[in-house]
């Protein structure tokens, strides 16, 4: 049996739900479903389950737009940001139209049909299904959720303890009073550190190279201040949004401009919180500020948990696992019984899934990327991905506008299909998601990342304002986009069709 919708949504996370609601909000008029792999709503913040978890974006800007997130918490934990989600969803008759269980396998373009072809697995039953659908839109974010990025370590089959990775969190893992070694050194790591100090007896964070970090209150003053003044809630959001989207984007065009100046001032800032005791050489990386990822802790809590001495940083390389735990290059030995290998994501696109145009199979590394969100040469295709020097959700509730208003504009001109062309020498070597990032994870994904381009709409930029201008005020037909009319609406492909 063929199930055939308009759109076809593949990942109900953070950016599968908006875009799902913003079909509803902009009066699109097409019928939507979602597939699913896992069993509930909520992609990354249902699959990270380990002690601490929580966004590394204030909840002004990660939260969607459109659903102000109510609450004074400037980071929010896992549970509450999969909840959000979850009532959204709710509130805008989305999970009604999601196929749980469902992983997909390959996606097909047929050019005489007209239609996209997804077969899916159910994971459940083991069989295949069909779906159909006139566009479909990619909302699996960018990494692998069966394995992350996890190096063999040399002799660590002489380790008597366990090895865990953070995005297979063993549910009955009992720390308790065990010595624990956190290997890495990003927002995870950081997490991590104070959130299992209080159970454990004592832990290490263990870094190649030290991470950026900038600590915020826990609460925002001004949230709470409004809330207190009893404002709106929609109006203190607005408000708070604009003023967070505004101080992101200074701080890190500063960063750009002027890098020297503001290494200064978060190492400042870092100074003040470590205090007397901590060498400062921990936190004082190689790179320029923004060359990677910030890492945000609330009240400076890995601080204070560094200065109660019930965890310490060590930096240097694993020479090899011992019995007991890690001798470094240095020489020094970091007793454990639990080491934690926060090393990072393994980049995969679209799932995984196999992806198709009139038979030809395509590499996502071979096209390029139109507005950071339409793939060159792959008719009735929309990819979120959201900011990496920002909030994800700002650039998805973006890039789902666009998708409604480019919806909307091709009903009323009557066209069935869209495909972004690129001239020569449009494509750059640059990946969508490098040229301004040289973490790990973005280097690993070279080889599957598509690429950005050289000029106009093919270029990423990663500015909001820019964005916003661009996808909600430029004109959908500006000689980039080509487009079709079809006689007759296009039949879904496959024996038996139903309504999803």
């Amino acid at each position: 049996m063929t199930r055939h919708v308009d759109v076809l949504i593949i990942g109900a996370g953070l950016s599968g739900i908006g875009m799902a609601c913003h079909l509803t909000r902009e009066n699109t008029g097409r019928s939507y479903l979602i597939l699913e792999r896992r069993t509930a709503i909520g992609g990354t913040w249902d699959l990270f389950r380990y002690p601490g978890i929580r966004s590394d974006s204030d909840m002004y800007t990660f939260g969607y737009g459109f659903r102000p997130w109510i609450g004074t918490k400037v980071l929010a934990d896992g549970p509450h940001i999969r909840q959000y989600v979850e009532d959204t969803a709710a509130e805008y008759g989305v999970t009604d139209r999601i196929r749980f269980g469902r992983k997909m396998t390959t996606a097909s373009w047929n050019s005489t049909a007209g239609v996209w072809t997804v077969e899916a697995l159910d994971e459940g039953t083991g069989q295949t299904e069909t779906y159909t659908s006139n566009f479909l839109v990619g909302c699996t974010g960018y990494y692998d959720y069966d394995k992350g990025y996890r190096p063999e370590f040399p002799g660590e089959e002489n380790f008597t303890g366990q090895i865990v990775h953070p995005q297979h969190w063993p549910e009955d893992l009992d720390y308790t009073g065990k010595r624990v070694v956190v290997i890495g050194s990003g927002a995870t790591a950081i997490t991590l550190i104070p959130a299992m100090s209080d159970k454990a007896a004592h832990v290490t964070m263990l870094q190649r190279s030290p991470t950026y970090i900038a600590a915020l209150p826990a609460d925002d003053p001004v949230a709470v201040g409004l809330k207190f003044a009893k404002v709106p809630a929609a109006i203190a959001y607005k408000a708070g949004r604009a003023r967070n989207i505004a101080l992101q984007r200074a701080s890190y065009q500063l960063s750009r401009t002027n890098p020297k100046l503001s290494a200064k001032l978060m190492l400042a800032a870092v100074r003040a919180l470590a205090g007397p005791g901590i060498d400062m050489r921990h936190f004082t990386p190689s790179y320029n500020p923004w060359d990677q990822r910030l890492c945000v802790v609330p009240n400076g809590d890995l601080f204070k948990t560094l200065r109660s001495g019930k965890a310490s940083i060590a930096t240097d390389h694993i020479e090899t696992f011992t019995e007991h735990g890690i001798r470094l290059r240095s020489g020094a030995e970091l007793e454990a019984d639990i080491v934690v290998s926060a090393t990072g994501l393994t980049v995969q696109m679209l799932g995984g899934a196999t992806l198709e145009v009139d038979g030809e199979q395509l590499a996502t590394r071979d096209l390029v990327a139109y507005k950071g969100a339409l793939l060159s040469s792959v008719p009735n295709l929309m990819v979120i991905l959201g900011y990496t020097n920002a909030s994800w959700t700002l650039k998805a509730d973006l890039a789902a506008e666009y998708f409604c208003r480019l919806l909307n504009h091709m009903k009323a001109q009557g066209y069935t299909e869209v495909v972004a062309v690129p001239e020569e020498g449009d494509r750059s070597e640059a990946s969508l998601m490098g040229g301004a990032l040289t973490s790990g994870y973005i280097q690993r994904g070279d080889s599957v990342m598509p690429r950005q381009g050289t000029r106009g709409p093919w270029l990423v930029v990663n500015n909001y304002f820019r964005d916003r201008t661009m996808l909600r005020k430029g004109a959908i037909e500006d000689g980039i986009l080509r487009f079709r009319r079809r006689t007759r609406a296009a039949e879904p492909v496959g024996a038996e069709t139903r309504s999803a």
